[in-house]
């Protein structure tokens, strides 16, 4: 029984998504939860859940349906909660698999030790309490380090199509985190299709990184308004570890453009006129209230990795731009690379970081990696003298550019601690120190007389030298 205090509404439309409900009383507040009890013959008890969306007039809402709207019908009463969507947060979600309204979804049962229920619309912390100070966030993998250094309570675009090894890097990343920081990772799939959430899931159990791991995922098949908002429900349990246990947090978003394509829809149902491209007004204000929310304190940060899909490769597409404006490295896949088997298949020329600056990484770090990215890109533009004339017609000078290429492609590669359960391999995390070094020693000239392949899959350069000082000199073709 309802108690007379509730303020109570009476659904007068019902068209998708869209729910428009008239208050006599009040109106409830912007981002306001309503739900409604569903009990009728033909269908089984079940509560929708209605987030306020806009004022009509002095009597009237319009909201968007965050559960499926089936079964509800003109005249069913709704209740206002007084309080926007939450989502909770404790070390009880730690290793398992949620949705926007916090309900576990991996049949794993009731969650436990949870601190509190949290709403999912917060303010960004103020500018006066960051920390503004540019911090690299060490991830162990040699080709990110030294060529895209990440930024601690930064923004990172993740460029990969089917097969480039992006699951892989994440998991890895996840991986790394726990050892090399006191941290905790989240995933937050944004309109995932089952099967890759479900892949995802077991790859991330198969390699032992679950229990460090979250997962909130928003699926293709929803409701646009659980994909517009599982993104803030992830952000309020990466904000809880960051603020109230002062511990990183590795947050993985996969995709940023299916958050703004369904801000887009969520507009288009409201009746809002669209922008440039079809795109919602709002656009710019959307990302931002989600981006900002996204930075470092002196105590923790949260440190975000987003996969970013470009529509039609078109980089001017005010989606794209828009998401760019707040990332600070972008970490392109090769596709080219991955079926070489250059893992991760990093694109060492279309890559890139804000972070690699002389003030930021420090002048010893900045020429390394910029001498790398200088002999490869001599490298590529040799290998079509190298298709036409051959190896052996290039200058010895050349010749040493190339070896030096081959060399560097090799020993960017490293096994991974999550993939040992299919290639036997021991996963090998190196420090940053570590890598300069055996860029510094290959760029030399030092190692000429050893095949390119005596760095494949290796960490420490000094693996090369020990298990490949018999190596024949390169003479490939």
């Amino acid at each position: 029984m309802v108690k007379n205090s509730v303020n109570l509404g009476i659904v007068k439309e019902v068209e998708g998504s869209v729910v428009v409900v008239y208050f006599e009383k009040k109106l409830p507040a912007i981002y306001s939860k309503l739900t409604c009890l569903i009990n009728k013959e033909t269908n089984q008890e079940k509560e929708v859940v209605i987030e306020v969306e806009d004022h009509i007039d002095q009597h009237n809402i319009r909201g968007v349906a965050i559960t499926s709207t089936q079964g509800l019908a003109r005249g069913d009463k709704v209740v206002d909660t007084g309080a926007p969507l939450t989502i909770p947060v404790g070390k009880g979600v730690l290793g398992r698999m949620i949705n926007v309204m916090g309900k576990p979804i991996d049949n794993a049962g009731e969650l436990s030790d949870i601190t509190a229920w949290r709403s999912i619309h917060n303010d960004p912390i103020p500018l006066m309490d960051r920390n503004v100070k540019s911090e690299i966030f060490l991830t162990g993998i040699k080709a990110i380090d030294l060529l895209t250094p990440l930024e601690r309570g930064g923004k990172t675009g993740l460029f990969g199509g089917a097969g480039c090894g992006k699951t892989v890097l994440i998991t890895e990343m996840i991986n790394n985190m726990f050892g090399r920081y006191d941290g905790v990772s989240l995933f937050c799939g944004v309109g995932e299709r089952s099967r890759e959430g479900e892949e995802l899931y077991t790859e991330m159990k198969e390699a032992g990184v679950l229990d460090k791991t979250t997962m909130i995922f928003g699926q293709m098949n929803e409701p646009s308004g659980v994909r517009f908002r599982v993104a803030q429900a992830a952000l309020t349990i990466a904000e809880y570890f960051r603020d109230d246990l002062k511990q990183d947090v590795l947050l993985m978003i996969d995709n940023i453009f299916r958050f703004v394509q369904a801000g887009s829809e969520v507009a288009g149902l409201m009746g809002r006129i669209p922008s440039r491209v079809g795109y919602q007004s709002s656009l710019g204000q959307d990302l931002a209230a989600l981006q900002e929310r996204i930075a470092s304190t002196p105590s923790a940060s949260i440190t975000s990795i987003q996969a970013v899909y470009v529509p039609a490769d078109d980089f001017t597409d005010p989606s794209a731009a828009e998401t760019f404006s707040h990332l600070s490295a972008t970490v392109v896949l090769s596709r080219k690379m991955a079926s070489q088997g250059l893992y991760p298949a990093v694109d060492p020329l279309a890559s890139s970081s804000k972070m690699l600056s002389m003030d930021v990484v420090g002048e010893r770090h900045y020429n390394v990696a910029k001498n790398v990215k200088m002999t490869m890109a001599q490298y590529e533009d040799l290998k079509d003298i190298i298709a036409m004339l051959g190896y052996d017609e290039l200058s010895d000078e050349d010749q040493a550019t190339v070896i030096k290429a081959r060399q560097l492609e090799r020993f960017l590669t490293q096994p991974f601690a999550t993939t040992k359960h299919f290639t036997g391999m021991d996963g090998k995390s190196v420090d940053l120190e570590h890598t300069l070094t055996g860029c510094e020693q290959i760029l030399s000239g030092k190692y000429l007389d050893l095949n390119p392949n005596a760095f494949y899959m290796i960490g420490d350069i000094s693996e090369a030298k020990i298990d490949n000082n018999t190596a024949e000199k390169n003479s490939e073709n």
